[in-house]
């Protein structure tokens, strides 16, 4: 009986140990893993090939995609204004030296019909100045200035018009912007007005809103000064002509036309 109990007794006392010790590897497994750093959830890399602004233009409805097609016509017409412009409005295409050298050369010799062919081959504002004052010499000096004072009016007329294209532009770009933005927030009010509102489609009607403005601005800027500048190029190139005009047909008060 007695080596019976000292037996069980063993028995108890290596049950307690191995649970001892079961609880200790326990203990350390989960302290080890409350050490050991989370392991980090990476978020998945965006979708390739839409972009916020790509977004905009094709995800704000056919009337957004009206007012981009109009706010790229407008930069596009503006950039060829700009540079047609350039090429046209410079003295060498308004009143070009040689012009001027060949009717004064003309003019000191008397004849102006010589001075007219020079014009007639070289058509300009200034020559078509010229030539319609040539056409009415035998008419007196009075008819003369009338008829230069009248085409020149429609030279700088025609090319006031040129320059007034881009103020155009300038004017139109930034009013389809703010339609632009109008439309953005309509859609963004609307989509909060849902309850429970997307903010996905959100995000993307204000965006609308936000580059139809810059991109109203971004063209009428440049309108602005590039229509300045060549309005002040113009007028400039304009009182040149006039004065240099004046200077050549003043000698028709006493001039006498040669018969071939």
């Amino acid at each position: 009986m007695k080596k019976t109990l000292l037996s069980s007794l063993a028995v108890a006392g290596m049950l307690a140990a191995s649970a001892t010790m079961t609880f200790a590897q326990d203990v350390d497994i989960g302290a080890d893993a409350a050490a050991a750093p989370a392991p980090v959830v990476q978020a998945p890399p965006p979708q390739q090939g839409q972009s916020v602004f790509y977004q905009v233009l094709f995800g704000s409805g056919w009337l957004g995609t009206v007012l981009w097609l109009a706010l790229f016509g407008a930069l596009g017409f503006y950039i060829y204004l700009a540079i047609d412009c350039g090429i046209l409005v410079r003295p060498s295409k308004i009143m070009p030296d040689a012009l001027v050298n060949n009717v004064q050369a003309a003019m000191k010799e008397g004849d102006v019909v010589k001075a007219l062919q020079f014009c007639e081959n070289e058509p300009t504002p200034m020559s078509n100045i010229l030539s319609a004052g040539f056409t009415h010499v035998e008419e007196g000096f009075d008819v003369i200035q009338e008829a230069v004072s009248a085409a020149a009016d429609l030279e700088v007329e025609r090319i006031m018009q040129r320059l007034a294209w881009i103020s155009v532009c300038a004017n139109i770009a930034p009013q389809l912007g703010l339609l632009g933005t109008v439309q953005g927030m309509i859609m963004a009010f609307g989509n909060l007005g849902n309850g429970t509102p997307d903010v996905g489609l959100l995000a993307t009607n204000i965006s609308q809103a936000l580059y139809t403005t810059a991109g109203g601005l971004t063209t009428s800027i440049p309108a602005v000064c590039t229509y300045y500048y060549y309005r002040n190029r113009a007028n400039r190139i304009i009182l040149q002509m006039e004065a240099t005009t004046m200077e050549l047909i003043k000698d028709l008060r006493n001039v006498e036309v040669v018969a071939e």
